[in-house]
Parts: structure tokens; C-alpha cells; sequence
């Protein structure tokens, strides 16, 4: 994975969002949904991302295609900032970066049939001239995520839930972007459509050289896609390693308790779970010290006072903020 070029860069980053009507003593509340940021995404790979629900990590992906303006920290697209830039630039960044979200209906137009909400795009863009070439661009784009001809002037309402996710992955590759962020894009569609879903999106990969950031709670769907496995709690990064090696050798006791709660592959197979106890922190306000730290079996002195970096450990690639790790 080192081989290959990095297409995207995170610096930094965070988000804050400040909470309207709540005070904390004189100052304004306000929520981290993400903290000090730094990832690097290589041209060509499934970056996975996961984490419970409220880690951050859809705040992050919708930071990445400018959705939301981060509070501090740098996105860098090629080398290139994506934030801030003028319109020209920013319409440039959106088509080189899209994205696919978690509800199939809700992000398609009700209004529009499919072959608008394909071709809407490319009208945006101006990447296809004229009537005829629209239509038989939108026709190969259907065909290509397994819908017909005759889809094309259905509306939403009048497609199955697995149909309207295929529709807005031809919408996403319509401009052929350089990289998708797929937000949790099979988790609310039934398990056998989720699985055709997914090989939808690896063959659109390699017929287009796509990099994908795989967003999911699902850790057996990330451990499919995945060359690479972000892991994230409270806002925060607390390990990134190589997809197969991150279930082998999980590091940092959040994530060796993330995968304990795979039920075993065979029914006879003993496994021992590990049970973080105490609830999460809440994300508003000031912290100090590991975000899992009242959490954490193994916690120390260190951990409720200082913040654990993520620094380099043994195979390349492997990367873990925590304590336990550093040489003393």
C-alpha cells in the first residue's frame, strides 16, 4: 500500500458543533465530533471506517466532501487544498470527490425520475452534450448498476430499496470521479441485497480505478472491502492498519473489544468477549487525558491526563494511540 500515490490528505482536522441554547458555566456548549484528524488515502484502495454510532466518522466523511466545514485542520486533494477554494475550484473538488449515503430514498430527488437524477450531474458538470448523448450516456449508466431501459422514467417511490441504492451509485460515477465516500451505503437494505450492493461497488472499482472510504458499524462488510481499516471512538483515530492484520493483531483495547463482539465462525469455537464497561463520554465540552480511559481495563496514571498520539508499531502500516505501546 506504501507504493501507491496518496490522492488525499488530512491534516489536523477537527469539527466542532455548537449547541444552540446550552450553556456550560458562561461558555457556549459545544460538541467534538472530530479531533486532530491526520490520515492519508492512497489512489486505488478501500479505506474502511469504522466505529460505534456517534464516533465521528460520518461527520468525517461528509467533512471530506464538503459538506460541513471543518472547525480547524487541513483537507489536501492531490496536493491541492479542497477548502475555502472559489466556486470554480469547489465545483471541480465535487466532481472529483462524491459521495453515496446511507438512506437510498431520502437522497434521491421525489420529484425526478431516474434518468433525471442521473443525468442532474452531468447537466451540472456539462460533461455530455446534447439530448441523445444524455439519454444514451444515462442508459449505459443504468445498465451498468443492473437497472434497464425501462427504469428510466420510474420515480423513486416506485423502486425497491436495493433498485434506489443502485440508482445513486450510477448517479455518483456519472461524472466519473476520482474517489466516492460511501456512507454506511448497504446498512439499511436487506442482507442478501446488501451482498450484491457490495460487488457492485468492487467491480465499479476496477473498471474505473476508484479509491473508496468505506463507511460502517458492520465489521464483517468493512473486513470484506477493505485494504485498510480506519477504527475511530469519540471523535477520535485510535488505530489504522492493513485490512486482514487489523483481525489478527488488533492493538489498542478499543479495537481488540470492537472485535471481540464477532460471533465466532463456528458454533463450537470458544471466544473470549471483552466487555468495556461504564458508558461513553459524552462528546460535549472540554476533555482531558484517552477518551477511553474510564473505559479502559488496562488504564493508567498517564491515560487520564495526557492524550495518546497515533505513532507507529510493527508491521508497516500498523499505527495505534496508546500508551501501552510506547517505549518507556
Amino acid at each position: 500500500m506504501s507504493e501507491k500515490r496518496v490522492i488525499l490528505q488530512v491534516k489536523g482536522l477537527s469539527k466542532d458543533f455548537q449547541i444552540k441554547g446550552k450553556k456550560l458555566g458562561s461558555k457556549k456548549a459545544v460538541l467534538h465530533a472530530l479531533q486532530e484528524i491526520d490520515l492519508d488515502i492512497h489512489e486505488g484502495e478501500v479505506l474502511g471506517v469504522i466505529g460505534e454510532s456517534g464516533c465521528g466518522k460520518s461527520t468525517l466523511g461528509r467533512c471530506l466532501v464538503g459538506l460541513h466545514k471543518p472547525t480547524e485542520g487541513e483537507i489536501l486533494f492531490e496536493g491541492k487544498s479542497i477548502l475555502g477554494v472559489r466556486a470554480k475550484d469547489k465545483l471541480e473538488m465535487c466532481r472529483n470527490i462524491q459521495m453515496i449515503f446511507q438512506d437510498p430514498y431520502s437522497s434521491l430527488d421525489p420529484r425526478h425520475t431516474a434518468a433525471d437524477s442521473v443525468s442532474e450531474p452531468m447537466v451540472v458538470h456539462k460533461t455530455v452534450k446534447g439530448r441523445a448523448a444524455m439519454e444514451q450516456r444515462v442508459l449505459e449508466l443504468l445498465k451498468q448498476v443492473g437497472l434497464d431501459v425501462q427504469h428510466m422514467n420510474r420515480y423513486p417511490h416506485e423502486f425497491s430499496g436495493g433498485q434506489r441504492q443502485r440508482l445513486n451509485v450510477a448517479r455518483a460515477i456519472s461524472i466519473n470521479p476520482r474517489m466516492i465516500i460511501c456512507d454506511e451505503p448497504v446498512s439499511a437494505l436487506d442482507v442478501s441485497i446488501q451482498a450484491q450492493v457490495i460487488n457492485l461497488l468492487k467491480k465499479l472499482q476496477k473498471e474505473y480505478n476508484l479509491t473508496y472510504v468505506f463507511i460502517s458499524h458492520d465489521l464483517s462488510v468493512v473486513k470484506y472491502v477493505s485494504d485498510r481499516i480506519v477504527i475511530m471512538y469519540l471523535g477520535r483515530i485510535v488505530e489504522i492498519c492493513n485490512g486482514g492484520d487489523i483481525y489478527k493483531n488488533p492493538l489498542h483495547p478499543y479495537t481488540q473489544a470492537l472485535l471481540s463482539a464477532i460471533p465466532p465462525e463456528c458454533p463450537d469455537e470458544e471466544k473470549e468477549r471483552i466487555v468495556l464497561q461504564g458508558e461513553v463520554p459524552s462528546p460535549i465540552g472540554e476533555r482531558k487525558g484517552c477518551p477511553l480511559a474510564g473505559r479502559c481495563p488496562q488504564c493508567m496514571e498517564r491515560c487520564k491526563n495526557e492524550m495518546p498520539r497515533l505513532k507507529q508499531q510493527g508491521e508497516e502500516g500498523h499505527q495505534v494511540a496508546c500508551f501501552l505501546y510506547e517505549k518507556k
